[in-house]
């Protein structure tokens, strides 16, 4: 059976990744999820005032769960295995992490549709993720979603 990533930031954009997923799923496609989430890492500033690391991790750790919770309710309600996982750090360099650590097949997540240029200059995370990852992705546009319906 596959095992596929999906990144979750808890927009609507990474929810069409979630759906996208699930009806793959209800067309005979055999796989599990892992719903990703990645937190940014502490500012210098949030360290110096937090002064307890494991303050920041649980702080971390409850947003990223936050921002799963639309999706593991989606995924759920479709009767699906998952996991979650949540991350601080750099967003592709984590994904890449997660889909290597959890022996994943392939990785969807939602695009912002920012087009070829702003999103070379922002450094899109979707576009990285399809240029680095050594598994297919397979980036959502928010259109396609509405062109499954």
């Amino acid at each position: 059976m596959l095992k596929i990533l999906i990144a979750v930031d808890g927009s609507e954009l990474s929810l069409d990744a979630v759906r996208y997923a699930l009806s793959l799923l209800q067309e005979g496609l055999r796989a599990s999820l892992v719903l990703a989430n990645v937190q940014e890492s502490a500012t210098l500033y949030e360290v110096v005032v937090a002064h307890d690391p494991l303050v920041l991790q649980e702080v971390s750790q409850e947003a990223g769960s936050h921002q799963l919770a639309a999706a593991q309710e989606l995924v759920s309600a479709a009767g699906v295995d998952f996991v979650c996982v949540v991350e601080s750090g750099d967003p592709t360099n984590m994904l890449l992490d997660i889909a290597e650590r959890e022996a994943c097949d392939a990785v969807i997540l939602g695009a912002k549709g920012h087009g070829n240029i702003r999103g070379a200059l922002m450094g899109s995370v979707s576009q990285k993720m399809v240029q680095e990852c050594p598994v297919p992705v397979t980036v959502v546009k928010h259109a396609e979603l509405e062109e499954l319906a």
